[in-house]
């Protein structure tokens, strides 16, 4: 079956930077675009960024714009999300997910918190 594992997350300062990973397993990896969302606490699933079956295609939602930078590995079944110049508002726990600005089926995700 689809399994998506995330991790990476971390206490951050702000200002700071991540790289996230998402390890995917159970289906063609490289058929599928892939997806990052977020969930803040107390609000819904948030689009951050999606990326082409290539890599070649990436969209990202306005506010990670010049920020976030989405690739993917084919080769290792993995995608990645680098974040730098990280904000308290970017807190949250963030999730991959299969299919091109999709929320489904996601991982179990992994904690950001960006806090002095």
């Amino acid at each position: 079956q689809v399994q998506l594992v995330e991790s990476g997350g971390d206490l951050v300062q702000p200002g700071g930077s991540l790289a996230l990973s998402c390890a995917a397993s159970g289906f063609i990896f490289s058929d599928y675009p892939m997806t990052w969302v977020r969930q803040a606490p107390g609000e819904g699933l948030e689009w951050i960024a999606s990326i082409g079956t290539t890599g070649i295609g990436t969209a990202y939602v306005e506010s990670a714009k010049g920020r976030f930078f989405i690739n993917r590995d084919n080769a290792v079944n993995t995608v990645y999300l680098y974040m730098t110049n990280l904000k308290p508002e970017d807190t949250a726990v963030y999730y991959c997910a299969r299919g091109w600005k999709s929320t489904d089926p996601k991982g179990q995700g992994t904690q950001v918190t960006v806090s002095s």
